[in-house]
């Protein structure tokens, strides 16, 4: 972090000697900019955070947004330059972070193509609000068939797979896709940073410890990059959860890459982050769930939280409304594809023998 704040100091102190001409830069481009290097300089203010409150991570991203907001409100042309280059500066040095084609594995050799013309398909749309646009490639990604374990290999690599999706790489697809629209950009390889940053921790891989096996770390993570916001805790009477994290630990045998114990190892020291880790969840009831609509929207991730020992969250999905009753649309493990669940929210975890409530989590604009 101290690294990163002394270069921008020192290159500030050499750009204050030239003039800028506004022509070099384009509105998306320089947003996207400013928003890549402020979310990099917070990326290394770790790893306090794993023990923050959900409040706390909400005003740091609130202060991510006034950090990109200063050269809107506050800067002289000139300053905006200056702040704008080094920005871009900071965010290019930072970005050659991103995984390597090396790091990548496809499903097929027509993964990039679909993607390049889901993401025309976003970008054609004209859509800027991020639920809308998860919508819109829900809708195009229906049907598509329930596979597990898609990430899992001899050697983690950065899976980029839209043919077979779980509930979680259900999710994860869906926020790359609308990110890398709301960045207006459309290739494939946007998409894979996209997806990179916000399956693993530092938005970098780097081995099977560094995904973000846990949703509560999920929500931490990315929350705290300014990636997602988690809304439960604005609902009316949230219930918490205390909970140490464990599961996988405790349950080394149904995870391969445990065997090795190195990364097991790994594994459970980033566990020791999430002792008595509390989070919030809703008790969803056919009578409450109607009460949804006035904080959540359509297009919000819904994330079904468990009562199993050591584990947060047993599954993942999408918010969708029939006649103002919630309904999931996800990636089904019963259904064997991605589909709306024909029970409306309230009856769908009513029915699961271990769910116990839910948490709402956005995508930031």
């Amino acid at each position: 972090m101290w690294l990163t704040l002394i270069f921008m100091l020192h290159v500030w102190h050499l750009m204050a000697r030239f003039e800028f001409n506004h022509d070099y830069f384009f509105l998306k481009s320089t947003k996207y900019s400013i928003q890549h290097a402020s979310n990099s300089i917070l990326n290394r203010l770790k790893p306090a955070w794993r023990f923050a409150d959900n409040n706390i991570l909400s005003n740091l991203a609130v202060a991510k947004h006034f950090f990109c907001q200063i050269t809107e409100n506050v800067m002289t042309p000139s300053m905006k330059n200056l702040f704008i280059l080094l920005a871009i500066a900071v965010g290019t040095l930072t970005s050659s972070y991103a995984a390597t084609p090396q790091q990548m594995r496809f499903h097929c050799a027509e993964d990039t193509i679909k993607i390049n013309e889901l993401l025309k398909k976003g970008f054609d749309s004209g859509i800027t609000d991020p639920n809308k646009l998860v919508m819109l490639y829900a809708q195009e990604l229906m049907g598509t068939p329930y596979v597990a374990h898609t990430l899992e290999g001899e050697t983690e690599m950065l899976t980029i797979n839209i043919d077979e999706l779980d509930c979680t790489t259900f999710v994860e697809t869906l926020y790359a896709l609308t990110r890398t629209t709301l960045n207006g950009r459309y290739s494939w390889r946007d998409y894979a940073q996209n997806l990179e940053s916000i399956r693993y921790r530092g938005a970098t891989i780097n081995g099977y410890p560094s995904r973000l096996h846990y949703i509560s770390e999920w929500v931490m993570e990315n929350s705290f990059c300014g990636s997602i916001r988690e809304y439960t805790q604005e609902f009316e009477n949230p219930q918490y959860e205390i909970k140490s994290l464990t599961f996988m630990s405790k349950n080394r045998d149904r995870y391969p890459a445990l065997a090795n114990d190195s990364i097991y190892q790994c594994v459970k020291d980033n566990e020791i982050g999430y002792r008595n880790h509390r989070y919030p969840y809703l008790k969803i009831d056919s009578g409450s769930q109607k009460k949804l609509k006035k904080v959540a929207k359509e297009g919000d991730f819904v994330a079904i939280v468990t009562n199993i020992k050591g584990l947060d969250v047993q599954h993942m999905g999408v918010l969708t409304f029939k006649d103002g009753i919630p309904y999931l649309l996800n990636a089904s493990s019963i259904g064997k594809k991605v589909q709306i669940e024909k029970d409306d929210l309230a009856e769908y975890i009513r029915r699961s023998k271990t769910g116990i409530g839910i948490r709402i989590i956005r995508i930031t604009e």
